[in-house]
This record gives structure tokens, sequence and C-alpha cells, in this order.
């Protein structure tokens, strides 16, 4: 059974009695034609942004209609100084595990619709879940995010407990995030307190009309209770949660703004904004009844959406998924992108033994984990598998007040440094470990405060003496 309509109805209002206080759709739909900052503004918005100020909608707005390509040279250079500032060189590196397939809902564009009658329907047991947890810490990942479909399996609570319970009882990953159905408040509350660290739910489009069209049928047709989700997970114990909207449904700068529009009735109604901003790219779906992007996107304007997130949400986790092209992933990561999914299977199983696709949508790059770890090091930036911060309490308005001030990067960088020596020494090819060796004593040399450095330099060494799971 689904959560019943009333009961939907009367935690809708949850920290949002008027849906217009997190996303006002007539407001943003006029900034659209905000005109792009000439020379002088353009210099000043991006010397703010440096100083990890943010943006302001008509900022935004104003960049992302910027067209000379000189003028988004600088947008993409600042935008990848933010990221340096806040968070380092560090890039963190996970992989999605779909445990069901099922959906009661009918979205055109996903092929876990409800009425796509050739996808072969799976749900994994807690035991098949356990396995394909194994499969990814075997391979060296030390997080997973569970994707489940809004059928009865993704909705009901105690199936997403278990599932939860399942990777920490048969696998050593270490934190468990959710993308999974809207829950109530108590629901949300079960799924923190089985161990489940952020929680992950797209509103796809935040524009009501075309959000009406694409949802026709199934739980998820009610835009008001996606769009209040996030105020119900903070209320039942999420700090962290992400979200982020499905790029190419509608016009991307309606949905980057009103995105950071959300963002700000999070921090402002619970004392944090979203742990992590996603930029998926609507993809080709098998089965789908929507087989055309209704408003495409170029690589340009996806740049633009990156760079814009980061700049205007300084201290969000920016993150880049397979569903990016290899040599558009590889570029990116310069101009603001801080998490990227690696080695991804987007159907029911998989990473154990090989499955019938059964996919969500088409994975656009399919290296696997050790070649994204080459490509990252050989850029100059430094793969982590960190874990530490959602594990001592370092998550929600904590967590934002630190990266607001480029003052995470004190945790990031040693436990970025001490999760992937963990990774060289346990996993790594001697080719790797001679890059990744050489990488991680030029980012100890970034370490400003000599005791911090000290103390990072002594774990390290507790690390090849065969000590595991260490962090600040």
């Amino acid at each position: 059974m689904g959560i019943p309509a009333c009961e939907r109805e009367r935690e809708k209002g949850l920290g949002a009695q008027d849906l217009t206080a997190i996303v006002d759709p007539k407001s943003i739909s006029e900034l659209l034609s905000t005109p792009p900052p000439g020379p002088a503004g353009l210099k000043s918005i991006l010397r703010k942004a440096r100083e990890l100020r943010g943006l302001t909608l008509e900022e935004a707005a104003a960049l992302l209609n910027l067209k000379e390509e000189s003028e988004l040279q600088d947008v993409y250079a600042a935008a990848g100084e933010v990221k340096q500032k806040v968070y380092g060189r560090r890039i963190v590196l996970f992989a999605p595990l779909y445990i069901s397939n099922r959906c009661s809902n009918n979205c055109l564009y996903c092929g876990f619709r409800r009425d796509n009658r050739d996808l072969k329907r799976k749900v994994l047991t807690p035991e098949e879940i356990g396995r394909e947890a194994r499969a990814l810490a075997d391979k060296g990942f030390q997080r997973v995010l569970l994707v489940a479909g809004e059928g009865r399996e993704g909705t009901e609570v105690d199936y997403l407990v278990e599932a939860v319970q399942a990777v920490y009882r048969y696998s050593p990953l270490r934190i468990v995030h959710l993308n999974v159905a809207p829950q109530t408040v108590a629901g949300f509350r079960r799924l923190k307190e089985a161990g489940a660290g952020v929680y992950q739910c797209f509103q796809e489009t935040y524009h009501p009309d075309t959000y009406k069209l694409l949802h026709p049928s199934g739980p998820k047709a009610d835009y008001g209770w996606r769009l209040t989700v996030m105020h119900r997970a903070m209320e039942g114990g999420f700090g962290d949660v992400g979200m982020g909207a499905l790029l190419g449904l509608y016009d991307y700068r309606f949905e980057v703004l009103a995105s950071i529009s959300h963002a700000w009735a999070l921090e402002r109604d619970h004392g944090a904004g979203p742990h992590t901003m996603s930029v998926p790219r609507m993809r080709p779906a098998k089965g789908a009844a929507l087989t055309q992007v209704p408003y495409p996107l170029s690589d340009t304007d996806f740049r633009k959406v990156i760079a814009v997130y980061r700049l205007a949400l300084p201290y969000v986790g920016l993150v880049l998924t397979t569903r990016e092209r290899p040599e558009l992933r590889d570029e990116l990561i310069h101009i603001g992108v801080s998490q990227m999914s690696a080695g991804s299977c987007v159907s029911p199983g998989g990473y154990a033994e090989p499955e019938e696709p059964a996919a969500q949508f088409e994975v656009s790059d399919h290296r696997p984990l050790e070649r994204i770890l080459e490509i990252i090091l050989s850029q100059g930036y430094l793969p982590s598998f960190c874990t530490a911060c959602y594990r001592v309490g370092r998550t929600g308005g904590r967590f934002t007040g630190l990266a607001r001030q480029g003052d995470i990067k004190r945790f990031c960088l040693p436990n970025a440094l001490l999760s992937f020596k963990e990774y060289l020494l346990d996993k790594g090819t001697r080719e790797l470990r001679k890059a990744g060796e050489k990488v991680i004593a030029e980012a100890l040399e970034e370490i400003e405060d000599m005791s911090l450095r000290q103390a990072t330099e002594a774990k390290l060494s507790q690390v090849e003496k065969g000590f595991r799971d260490i962090y600040f």
C-alpha cells in the first residue's frame, strides 16, 4: 500500500504552508528575461561569488543568459576557483544500487513507468541487496546510493528499512544513501534510525504545468507532495538531503533558478541547504512514452548550469552521473563538480553478476571505477571515498556553515587522502599506486596547518600498517 491521500494532504504543508514560499513559478518566469551583465557587471558578480557569498536569483539569471564564449570562460574559471576554495582538489566517488524497478507512476520520460509492459520487473531481496553491496565494496567503493522505483516496495518503509540494514549486515560499505519515494515524517524517522545518510529526491521539473503533463497518474502526480518532501525529510531527522531537476523537461534556466530558490527555502526553514545538487540530463529510456527531449540543452548550456549552481550555492556538493559522455565528464571536473558516480548499473542487480537490462535510462559513460580514478589523477585531482562527515555528525547546518566559510576543506582533504590511500593499498594496480602516491604527496603539501598535516601523516602511516576506516 502507498501513503493514503489524506495523510499526504495533512503532511504536505509541514514547514511550507504556501508552496510559493519554496518556489514561486511566476516570479521565476519573469526572471528569465533578465539581460546578461555587461563587462563591469560580470566582474562584480564573479568577484562576489569568489568570496563565497553566492548569487541572487537576478544575478544567476543574468549569468544563465550569457552567450559570449570569452565571458562564459570567465564564469567557468570562477566556478572552478570556488569549488577549490570550498572542497579543494578532492572528487568523491560513489555508485548507485537499484533495488527495485517496480513503479506505480507513469512518468512519460522514464523506463520504469507503470505502463511500460516490455520492462522486466525485479525487486531485490535483502540477501540480493547484500550481495550487490559486497560486489561494490570489492570494487573499492565505501558508499552506496540505494535507488527504487515508486512501486509498493519503493514506497513502503518496511522494505526500505530492510534494504538499508541489509547493506550494513552483508557488506563492509560504510554509509547508505537513499533515492526513494517521498515519505511521511514518521517514515523518514524510521529510515534515519535504520542508518541512512543522505535522502535524495528529484523534483524532475519545477514548472507546475509541465509537471502535470509529464506525470499523468500515480502518487508522483501530486506536485505539492513532492515539492515539500525535503522539508519532511529534514523534519524527520535527515540533516542532509540531495535534490535536483531532470534537465530537458522544461527551460533549464527556470529549473536552475527554481532549484536555487528551493535550496534557500530549506536553509531558511531548517538552517541547512541541500547537501547535494544533481544535474541529470534527460536520456533515452527503453519503453518511455517521451522519445524526444522537450527542451534540449546544449553542452554549453549544461556547463552554464553547473557553473551557476557552484557560484550560487558554493557549499553544495555538485553531483555528475554516468548519463553524460566520458569526454564531457572529464572536462566538467574543472568547473565545479565535486562528486561523480562511476561504473554504474541503472537496473536492479548487475554488480555481482551480469543481469538482463531493465534500466531506467541509457548510460553514456561505461568506464569502470579504476579508469575514472586514472582520469581524475591525470588532471591533478584527488579521488575520495570518504564517509566521515555522515558518521561523526558533521551534517545539516553544521556542514553548511563550515562549507560556506570554506572550512570544510580542513576535513575533506585529509579524509580524502586517508580513504584514497586505503583504496590504493587494497585495490590499486602498481601503475595506479604510483600516480596516486604522487598526488597524495602534492595534496599533503597543501595542508597549511602544520599540526593538521602532521596528524594526517600519522594517520596515513597507520593505514600503511594495515589499519582501516581512519578519519578526522
